[in-house]
């Protein structure tokens, strides 16, 4: 693909960059972005670059936050006895999206994944160990993508929650698909699937 300019080549290339964008994409959001006005083009790189610098992890869920503890952590009318353990930030806001859950969430990072190289110890399962000792939680909810790799690390969060005698080990129904991903499934039916969630099988 010829450019006119360097520079519109330099921003297409990493526009291309972005998931799902191709060159071609890249090129007419670019070209698209010279075209407007030049405040709405330094609007968008200003929270681009504040996103990046600024946006952290809560210190309790490891979810996204604008502070060191969320906005969900934080929020008292949150119900603190249910604790929704999730691989990905995504997966709480698909969670959010159905307003069907009202409790607290943690956020592994992702899922264990041998052929990956992801180990127990690449996750966020420590601090969760540590979070319920002492806690409000009598249940850890499971809503993990129930793929291999996501069962494999349901069970084994499982195994290493039998320790805590007190707290139910539930898991979302299977109305999500097999295989499928909690951010494509649709809001009624993940919904669905946070109300009629079910015991978790110990091992």
């Amino acid at each position: 693909m010829e450019f006119p300019s360097k520079l519109i080549e330099n921003a297409v290339e990493e526009l291309a960059k972005l998931p799902g964008v191709g060159k071609k994409t890249a090129l007419r959001l670019a070209l698209h972005l010279l075209k407007n006005e030049s405040e709405d083009t330094f609007l968008l790189a200003e929270s681009l670059v504040k996103m990046r610098t600024e946006v952290k992890h809560c210190k309790q869920c490891h979810n996204i936050s604008d502070t060191e503890v969320c906005g969900i952590c934080s929020n008292p009318l949150r119900d603190r006895s249910l604790l929704c353990v999730v691989s990905d930030i995504r997966d709480v806001i698909a969670i959010e999206n159905t307003a069907q859950y009202k409790g607290l969430y943690h956020v592994l990072g992702g899922v264990i994944s041998p052929l990956e190289g992801v180990g127990p110890s690449d996750l966020h399962i420590d601090s969760l160990l540590e979070r319920l000792p002492n806690s409000e939680v009598r249940e850890v909810l499971m809503a993990i993508s129930p793929t291999m790799e996501g069962d494999t690390t349901a069970f084994y969060l499982t195994r290493k929650l039998r320790d805590h005698q007190n707290i139910k080990i539930t898991t979302i129904a299977r109305g999500v698909p097999v295989g499928g991903e909690l951010e494509y499934t649709d809001e009624i039916t993940l919904g669905r699937s946070i109300v009629e969630r079910t015991t978790y099988g110990r091992a």
